[in-house]
């Protein structure tokens, strides 16, 4: 690298030699010197947020090492250090049989795992809101964005509060990291309690979601540790197995799906350059093939409430008992995975004449943050949960919920090819997507499924 008198130099002969550096210019252009021991979390922070931008690009492109796959093709090349000492089945296997893959230890480790020098352990407070929001900024920066990152993660308080704490969740399991000098987050994974149905079995788990490593420590390996010390505490309530999603190809996927991209706002979409619309139409032809109607078709159409929860429970036990993979919903679940949250969570149901609700559908709200543009500077997309009819044609119910969604100011609507959305899926002009969601149980084995045999969605 330049040393600083070098850079000094060419910035006085960029600007013509002649003229001296102001105090104010000088003193911007040392915060690049190093000064002694600084904490470089809050360096960064100091920035503009271009130049915030532009470093977390280069550490997105070039700091963090080679990727992990994102096909299977790819994953038969690749060597994974960790996985392959944990109880997953093997890339190549061909599963027959369903059961645990090691048995339960007799006794479980009491000390957590040792993390890099200068870092610590930290269970978090979720009721507490300054700690809610150090997690936000933690995972708005860090969780995912797009390659050119120019869209990013933006989740909300009211969010995670949803995703993070439904019926018996544990504060145990919502595990971070913090920097031993300036308590400053970096790291996060979370674990919540799931009773889930794998082919004809049974299972307590956790669902494992909202595994985060700040993008400056990716190369400290963070990562196995985090997933260790999670299952450690997981283990001391005498769990085993989980249930996990990931957009990159592990040991060993038990299904894989692929997301669906039907646009709502195709003007905004176009503007910000979104990359899941047809290139081969302009402006006007896209909205005419995208149209939408102005209302609702289907009669008893409203909004769930709460006295609908019992109705609404008895409809997706019937549905969801089709599926290979499915979720086992109390009525506390029901309640809180599907009772309308404002920019959180929409329940819509169809109540027939006699007073019975006969269909359900539900999606929840994913936001971006939209970087570097004049005009946006957020995205709003809707992810379809469950859809559930039987008396209203599934194509029809899905039309309406579109509608409903537009209406709501949602700009785009995502589904995964999962239980029977396939089969709407293309009728209402959805474009599938490069982008893959594989499932993922630790310490179970069974034969792989199909997606349209899989009825678990999971919030992340």
């Amino acid at each position: 690298m330049t040393d600083s008198n070098s850079t000094d130099k060419k910035l006085d002969e960029d600007n013509g030699g002649s003229v001296k550096t102001s105090k104010k210019k000088q003193k911007k252009q040392d915060t690049w010197r190093p000064e002694g021991p600084r904490d470089p979390f809050e360096m960064l922070d100091s920035l503009p947020e271009k130049k915030q931008q532009e470093i977390q690009k280069a550490l997105h492109l070039f700091s963090l090492g080679p990727s992990l796959p994102k096909t299977l093709q790819q994953a038969k090349k690749y060597t994974y250090h960790f996985w392959d000492t944990q109880p997953v089945p093997k890339l190549g296997d061909s599963i027959t049989t369903h059961g645990q893959i090691v048995a339960s230890e007799a006794s479980v480790r009491e000390e957590p795992y040792s993390l890099p020098q200068g870092f610590t352990w930290d269970t978090l407070d979720l009721s507490s809101p300054t700690v809610l929001k150090e997690l936000c900024t933690l995972l708005n920066d860090n969780y995912t964005e797009d390659d050119d990152n120019t869209i990013r993660s933006d989740f909300s308080l009211e969010y995670l509060q949803w995703t993070l704490k439904p019926p018996n969740w544990l504060s145990q399991w919502h595990c971070g990291v913090r920097v031993g000098t300036n308590k400053k987050l970096v790291g996060f994974i979370a674990a919540i309690p799931a009773d889930v149905c794998i082919y004809d079995t049974e299972k307590r788990m956790v669902q494992v979601k909202l595994l985060c490593v700040h993008k400056k420590l990716r190369l400290k390996r963070m990562t196995p540790v985090l997933i260790r010390e999670l299952t450690r505490r997981v283990r001391q309530q005498d769990l085993c197995q989980a249930v996990y999603t990931a957009g990159t190809v592990l040991p060993t996927p038990l299904s894989s799906s692929r997301y669906w991209h039907r646009p709502l706002n195709p003007r905004k979409l176009m503007e910000i350059n979104y990359p899941y619309l047809r290139q081969d139409m302009n402006l006007q032809r896209t909205l005419k093939f995208l149209r939408l109607p102005e209302m609702t078709k289907t009669p008893g159409l409203r909004p769930m409430t709460k006295e609908d929860v019992q109705g609404i429970h008895s409809l997706l036990q019937v549905n969801l008992c089709r599926f290979h993979l499915s979720p086992i919903l109390s009525l506390l679940d029901v309640e809180h995975w599907l009772l309308p949250r404002e920019n959180v969570i929409d329940t819509y149901v169809v109540e027939g004449d006699d007073g019975l609700l006969t269909d359900v559908v539900s999606f929840y709200s994913v936001s971006s943050k939209v970087l570097n543009h004049p005009v946006h500077s957020n995205l709003r997309a809707a992810q379809l949960l469950y859809i559930v009819p039987t008396a209203t044609n599934l194509v029809d119910l899905m039309e309406d919920t579109l509608v409903l969604a537009k209406a709501k100011g949602f700009d785009i609507f995502t589904a995964l090819d999962v239980m029977d959305n396939k089969s709407f899926l293309e009728k209402h002009k959805f474009s599938i997507s490069d982008r893959s969601l594989h499932y993922y149980l630790y310490n179970w084995m069974c034969p792989n499924m199909s997606p349209d045999k899989v009825g678990l969605v999971l919030p992340n």
